[in-house]
């Protein structure tokens, strides 16, 4: 029997190996296992996890932003991302995804990266969405699968400083009451131009019944003086920075605005999250003399409601009869923000609110706002929008910890 050549076994066997290895080190260059672990010993639902872009820059540079995929390290299944650039300048500062995840519990992921995986991306069949609104005076608008939103732009202040028709003169809130989990913005806007007052009207999908006025809506700020508040005008500015499956993100400026002998200017980003009722506003106030508070109001409109709050774990809320059915409204922030709060309540229109006051921290300040609609099938009571808001702060509280 021939016996077998050694040396060309020896050098088969030497070319797997070094095969295998090459192909283990790129496996570990093109991915990067982190875990997401949740310290609560509740269960977090449809939660938005970041992934910094500097924990993942070797396989950006690799691959690109747009190419990264993130995966479920046990089960293999790709998730919904959305990749951020949180200040428009052409940095991505992070990549997004959600996940739930059980109490006490930690989950593993990927971030994997891959030439062509701009086209791997699973599709949501949701997403957050927002713009500027031209067609409808300059109203910006934004919504997500539960909630919309909208406040009011120059022309709109000019029209009723001019005494015409069609103005709105506020900086506050408005909500728009959806009962479905696709976009309503551009057709209720649409429509709206073919039959004037369509979203006041329900039409099965939500509508705009919410009166603003010259209340600071839900979530509107001003501060607070000798039981007087000093708000702004409309936005002036405005400019789109994200939207996509996981968040929408953007900015509005306002005027320079007095509040006694102090001038404040103020810039707001506010954003929006995928699954959330509440949306994200982050203040900047810059004055001259020392922010004596910056206080955040919810209108109690005409008073038929009721306010329950909890200012050690941070959220406040009002509980209204709406039409048919019920509104509850609700502020959610850091505990540490807080001065007070007052229901404040007076026969003025627009006058009555839940007040919220804070001291903001080098004129920042960062704070949730939102509603849930007992149509809406998700809150059919004043207990379960208590129950959201209590969850919500406590999930501020202790956010998902991240480890790389």
């Amino acid at each position: 029997m021939k016996k077998p050549n050694l040396s060309v076994r020896g050098k088969i066997l030497g070319f797997l190996l070094f095969w295998v290895e090459l192909s283990s080190c790129q496996s570990k260059n093109e991915q990067i296992i982190f875990t997401v672990k949740n310290n609560l010993e509740i269960a977090r639902t449809s939660e938005t996890i970041s992934v910094p872009a500097v924990k993942v820059e070797a396989l950006m540079q690799a691959f690109g932003a747009t190419n990264l995929l993130i995966k479920d390290a046990v089960t293999g299944r790709l998730l919904v991302s959305q990749v951020l650039d949180n200040n428009a300048d052409g940095v991505v500062d992070e990549v997004l995804f959600q996940t739930s995840i059980p109490a006490n519990a930690e989950k593993k992921f990927l971030v994997v990266g891959s030439k062509n995986g701009a086209t791997q991306q699973p599709k949501s069949k949701f997403t957050t969405y927002s713009r500027f609104v031209p067609e409808r005076t300059d109203d910006y608008a934004w919504e997500n699968d539960r909630v919309a939103f909208r406040t009011y732009g120059p022309v709109a202040q000019q029209l009723v400083e001019q005494g015409k028709p069609g103005g709105t003169l506020t900086s506050g809130i408005d909500a728009w009451l959806k009962r479905v989990n696709y976009p309503v913005i551009n057709k209720w806007y649409k429509n709206n131009l073919q039959e004037a007052g369509y979203y006041h009207t329900d039409h099965g999908e939500g509508y705009d019944p919410y009166h603003v006025g010259a209340s600071r809506g839900l979530g509107g700020i001003g501060i607070l003086l000798d039981d007087s508040l000093y708000v702004s005008k409309n936005f002036i500015t405005y400019k789109k920075i994200a939207e996509g499956p996981i968040r929408t993100i953007f900015k509005l400026t306002y005027a320079p605005w007095p509040a006694q002998n102090n001038m404040i200017t103020e810039e707001k980003t506010i954003s929006l999250d995928l699954g959330s009722n509440l949306t994200r506003f982050e203040e900047e106030l810059t004055t001259k003399k020392a922010l004596p508070n910056a206080t955040i109001g919810i209108t109690l409109h005409d008073q038929k409601g009721n306010v329950q709050v909890d200012p050690k774990a941070g959220w406040f809320r009002y509980w209204e009869p709406l039409d048919d059915a019920y509104l509850g409204t609700g502020l959610v922030l850091n505990p540490a923000f807080m001065q007070t709060y007052k229901d404040h309540r007076v026969k003025l229109k627009d006058r009555s609110h839940l007040y919220v006051i804070t001291n903001p921290t080098n004129g920042k300040l960062v704070y949730y706002a939102g509603f849930g609609w007992s149509k809406s099938n998700l809150f059919k009571s004043q207990a379960d929008w208590d129950k959201y808001l209590a969850t919500f702060a406590r999930c501020l509280a202790s956010p998902l910890e991240v480890k790389f």
